[in-house]
């Protein structure tokens, strides 16, 4: 690989700043679209992507605090 490749390479691998704000209205509008998915298998990759956008921010031990809405939103 050459090193003009590998430096942008390096350069987009930067952390990008999200807000909490953010992450919390998309979760809530995941946590909406999944209450009315009927599809189970639909449902897994959008709480696993709800679940993914939320740790953008959060720590681990918000697990239950994000398994207690999802669980509300159903």
């Amino acid at each position: 690989m050459s090193d003009e490749l590998q430096y942008r390479l390096t350069e987009t691998d930067e952390y990008e700043e999200i807000s909490s704000d953010e992450v919390d209205r998309v979760v809530e509008a995941l946590d909406r679209l999944i209450a009315g998915v009927q599809s189970e298998n639909v449902k897994h990759y959008l709480e696993e992507a709800a679940s993914n956008i939320y740790f953008l921010v959060y720590e681990e031990e918000d697990v239950q605090e994000l398994d207690d809405t999802t669980e509300q939103a159903a």
